[in-house]
């Protein structure tokens, strides 16, 4: 029989390791790991890179951008704590201490890079070194607060995975992982501004400056259709160029019509629900979209 004093020992230090892992922002960073996964096996040469090695850079990158997300946990923490679907994170609902979180996030930022770029190359650690410090200075520290168009250049930082796990296997870094990290860096500001929508009272509440508290609904409406249509034809781009062939150019397409409508309908509907639909089909198309630049 295990003793109550056992028991809620235990069960305090699964709570710890749960808060510390909620630091890393885990759905983020599903999708860092993702993206660069794709960006690692359409890398030419990837088959002459040892599994391992493979394993030690995906490791690293999902390390390093759960890492990014705990320093922007303890920066954020004051304004986490006013909106509600952040004030149950482990730092605003004090289960974390803020100063545990910042050296976590330090210490797992460094030895990510530090271990990329001993096991793989110094490209890739390079790049790895300079999307974090993007997100956590550029974006965090200085854009989140002061622009409404804080997710336009800040998202440029969720968009490098491709290019490292190119750079991983290759050392450099060419026009197909560009095309790839530029699709990310135009996808993020419709992805971002759905979401912004229906959580607007919460922004303003924050005192965040996103696009519809300080330019209006209509305004970012507007910017969400111009970057979706512009979206489109970069997505299918690689099919043109020759770097993927024709089922991910049509796989591209329908996905991208898809994003197309679902703004549309965004744009023409005052309900907030065709916003959270479009949010949910958003993360759906990249996903989708870099399993096609995967297998076709």
């Amino acid at each position: 029989m295990v003793s109550p004093l056992v028991y809620g020992t235990q069960s305090a230090a699964d709570s710890r390791v749960s808060d510390y892992f909620a630091l890393l922002k885990p759905r983020v960073m599903s999708l860092v790991v993702f993206t660069g996964l794709a960006g690692m096996l359409v890398a030419p040469g990837f088959h002459d890179l040892h599994p391992f090695l493979a394993v030690v850079a995906i490791f690293c990158l999902a390390v390093n951008a759960g890492a990014a997300g705990a320093i922007n946990m303890w920066y954020d923490r004051d304004i986490d704590a006013v909106m509600n679907r952040t004030k149950d994170r482990p730092l605003p609902a004090g289960r974390v201490e803020p100063e545990e979180a910042l050296a976590f996030g330090i210490l797992l930022s460094l030895a990510s890079v530090a271990i990329m770029g001993l096991a793989l190359n110094w490209m890739a650690a390079g790049i790895l070194a300079f999307a974090n410090l993007f997100y956590v200075v550029i974006y965090t520290i200085w854009l989140k607060r002061s622009t409404p168009w804080n997710i336009v250049i800040g998202g440029a930082a969720g968009a490098f995975p491709p290019m490292i796990g190119w750079a991983a296997v290759t050392a450099d870094v060419t026009l197909y992982p560009v095309i790839l990290f530029a699709i990310i860096f135009f996808w993020t500001p419709p992805h971002f501004w759905a979401l912004s929508l229906f959580a607007n009272a919460d922004y303003k509440r924050a005192g965040i400056p996103m696009l519809p508290v300080v330019k209006g609904v209509r305004r970012t409406k507007i910017e969400m259709l111009a970057y979706t249509l512009f979206l489109a034809p970069l997505s299918i781009s690689p099919a043109f160029l020759g770097m993927a062939d024709a089922l991910y150019g049509l796989v591209a397409a329908v996905l991208s019509g898809l994003f197309i409508l679902s703004c549309v309908r965004v744009f023409m509907n005052e309900d907030l629900k065709h916003a959270k639909i479009m949010f949910g089909y958003s993360v759906f198309y990249l996903f989708a979209l870099f399993l096609a630049v995967i297998f076709t």
